[in-house]
């Protein structure tokens, strides 16, 4: 079992930055990918961000490419997702998530299957 745990959600002016965290700790895989999602309230989650088991590989959702920035650290076993310029739009709760079937990047939802409780970001206008 791998359990990811999300950490440094917060608030946060629009305009401004935040650094998310992603541990995972128990049963560690090697290969795996990693993602982010979000969910507002009211709507499902969507996909952010993702990285391939390398790094070489990332993918991210539109209203995100520019301003968010996927990266890991294989030895800490952790995922890192820097937003930068946050929009009130932004605010969410912002889950990690594992894919441990795949060694790339992807944006589907149903290929991951490990979870962490998620962290809220809110972003003020």
């Amino acid at each position: 079992q791998v359990q990811p745990v999300e950490s440094g959600g917060g608030l946060v002016q629009a305009g401004g930055s935040l650094r998310l965290s992603c541990a995972t700790s128990g049963r560690t895989f090697s290969g795996y990918a990693m993602g982010w999602f979000r969910q507002a309230p009211g709507k499902e989650r969507e996909f952010v961000a993702a990285i391939g088991w390398t790094g070489s590989s990332t993918a991210y959702a539109g209203s995100v490419k520019g301003r968010f920035t996927i990266s890991k650290d294989n030895v800490k076993n952790t995922v890192y997702l820097q937003m930068n310029n946050l929009k009130p739009e932004d605010t969410a709760v912002y889950y990690c998530a594992v894919d441990s079937s795949r060694y790339y990047a992807s944006s589907n939802i149903e290929h991951y299957d490990y979870w962490g409780q998620g962290t809220q970001v809110t972003v003020a206008s």
